[in-house]
């Protein structure tokens, strides 16, 4: 969710009219999507953390992670912005509609409509780079499944009920997106 938000500024910035401001945008895009999250989830905990400004393995995660996504997400935002064809700014500017009923009524819709897959999948590669939050002691599947294997010597048997519960939670999320998908289409199509 933090990503999420966080990609709303991000993609406001690098669709603005001002210069710096895209290029700020540009600049931090490139560098979060360029970084794998491993690397971005060490510089957290292991170099700021370990400094004057402590942060916990679960807040490293959470802003390490989140930081990757709101990169991911203003890419994502600003594509489907420019999926909508100009045509429809300049008749909604020249029926004189406010702003939020073109956005709320018009744009959103169409927005979410091609937002939804490319984040859904998205959100679920997200669900499994979480695993690699255990690597500063974050306990969640993958760690809990390593610990139980080291613990009983039952690896297979353990890591196969880890690999059952990411399916099991991510079959819920592409089930509810393509549903949601569905719902949308309608909507748009009427």
């Amino acid at each position: 969710m933090f990503g999420a938000l966080l990609g709303l500024p991000l993609c406001a910035m690098k669709v603005s009219r001002s210069w710096l401001l895209r290029a700020l945008a540009t600049a931090l895009i490139l560098t979060f999507r360029s970084i794998p999250p491993i690397v971005c989830l060490f510089f957290l905990y292991f170099g700021i953390g370990s400094g004057y400004l402590q942060v916990g393995p679960v807040e490293s995660a959470i802003v390490a992670l989140g930081v990757i996504t709101g990169a991911n997400m203003a890419e994502i935002y600003r594509g489907a912005l420019k999926s909508i064809h100009v045509g429809q700014w300049e008749a909604s500017r020249a029926l004189n509609m406010p702003g939020w009923s073109v956005f709320f009524d018009i744009m959103a819709p169409q927005l979410i409509r091609v937002i939804l897959p490319s984040a859904t999948s998205y959100i679920i590669g997200l669900l499994k780079d979480s695993a690699i939050a255990s690597t500063v002691g974050v306990t969640e599947v993958a760690f809990q499944a390593s610990f139980v294997s080291r613990r009983n010597f039952e690896g297979l048997e353990v890591f196969a009920v880890a690999g059952l519960l990411y399916i099991l939670i991510s079959l819920p999320v592409a089930a509810l997106a393509r549903y949601s998908d569905g719902v949308m289409r309608a909507k748009v199509a009427r």
